[in-house]
């Protein structure tokens, strides 16, 4: 069963052109090109990724953060009630003024125990300030790197100032040592951002998150085996050169410096205009889309690849008009919060203040997008 699935899942008509055949892939004459089993190399290098993060967040992104002044913070321990546990856990974490009425009555406590009880233990659950800054530095630590690594991957490439280039000689084109790095250090990223979603601040774009990384995972896969690696590296270089700006937007973000943290974030939103809204629709599915009809016939794997691209397209629009609004509300409010957030956020906000009665008020980020693709994330409260 399983080995009728899987030569039927290989069939060359679902990967490659008409005429080609996989064994005119095969390694010849020093050439190498691509193998779908040279994506098993990333799932130990995500475990490994997992570990360069745990040093780093530890001896790099907690001494810069107590640099700022973040420091963890101690929530005080609730008294256990097993009644009110219930109620938080089955049925919201934020009672009415109705609930917290019969909650009196039900524990034999005053209103404003029980809205003290439920008010710190949404707190437990919360991530700290910290947590926030480590992941930021994390993030932006990566896409500095991968942006500085595709630039030095791909300046000396032809297709990069000739997009003819990518579909000259496809599918037979073979693979270079620093093509196979650059994929395998990107997927091997999201594969770790998978790995650690149940540790990761969780945030209402969490499913989202999910899908996206998993998405991000299968168009690079796919890339891979049908052997659009050319184009590939162009859109991956085209994501992470916004990503770092965004990141680090986050990190002044969480350490209470706004005018710096509006600065970068304009930055990001200009660059993520430039590159995900112009040169991506204009260039790079131009390039996908149109060139490739030149040379070859449609066949299944170039319509595929470009429904993936294009539905990237969509998402780069959706997440447009949240950056507009972002922009928009921080013009004219001097503040940029993400129009996403509600009521509730804002009451988290309050609450954390009351933790923390010496912190001061900052304008600052919230939920904003992530790698690849979140709005940034809520902002906390300057030492």
């Amino acid at each position: 069963m399983f080995h009728t699935f899987k030569e039927w899942f290989w069939l060359e008509r679902f990967w490659l052109p008409p005429t080609i055949k996989w064994s005119d892939l095969e390694d010849h004459d020093g050439l190498v090109f691509v193998k779908p089993s040279h994506l098993y190399m990333t799932i130990p290098c995500a475990f490994g990724l997992l570990i360069i993060r745990h040093f780093f967040e530890k001896f790099v992104a907690t001494p810069l953060a107590k640099s700022f002044g973040i420091t963890e913070i101690v929530r005080k321990n609730i008294i256990p009630n097993a009644a009110l546990e219930n109620f938080f856990k089955c049925s919201t974490r934020h009672p009415s003024q109705t609930d917290i009425y019969g909650l009196t009555k039900k524990c034999n406590l005053t209103e404003h125990q029980i809205e003290r009880w439920f008010r710190s233990r949404r707190n437990q659950d919360r991530p700290s300030r910290m947590k926030k800054f480590q992941e930021a530095c994390w993030r932006f630590a990566f896409y500095l790197m991968m942006t500085v690594a595709g630039i030095t991957f791909l300046y000396d490439k032809p297709w990069v100032y000739d997009l003819w280039e990518v579909w000259n000689g496809y599918p037979k084109q073979p693979l270079l040592p620093s093509q196979y790095w650059y994929y395998l250090l990107e997927m091997s990223f999201y594969w770790s951002l998978i790995f650690s979603l149940g540790s990761d601040v969780k945030r209402k774009d969490y499913l989202a998150n999910i899908v996206h990384h998993l998405a991000a995972i299968s168009l690079m896969s796919f890339s891979w085996c049908a052997n659009y690696i050319r184009s590939g590296t162009l859109v991956m270089i085209v994501h992470d050169v916004a990503d770092i700006w965004l990141e680090s937007a986050k990190i002044f973000s969480y350490a209470g410096w706004k005018q710096t943290c509006n600065i970068l974030f304009f930055i990001f939103s200009a660059i993520f205009f430039i590159s995900r809204l112009i040169v991506f629709p204009f260039w790079i599915l131009y390039c996908t889309l149109i060139m490739p009809l030149h040379y070859l016939d449609p066949f299944f794997s170039y319509i595929f690849l470009n429904l993936q691209l294009m539905l990237l397209q969509a998402l780069h629009l959706y997440w447009w008009f949240f950056i507009l609004k972002m922009l928009k509300r921080c013009i004219f409010t001097k503040n940029i919060q993400d129009v996403r957030s509600d009521d509730e956020d804002d009451e988290e906000e309050k609450e954390e203040e009351e933790e923390a009665p010496k912190s001061k008020d900052i304008d600052c980020l919230k939920n904003g997008l992530e790698a690849d693709k979140n709005l940034i994330s809520n902002g906390e409260h300057g030492r």
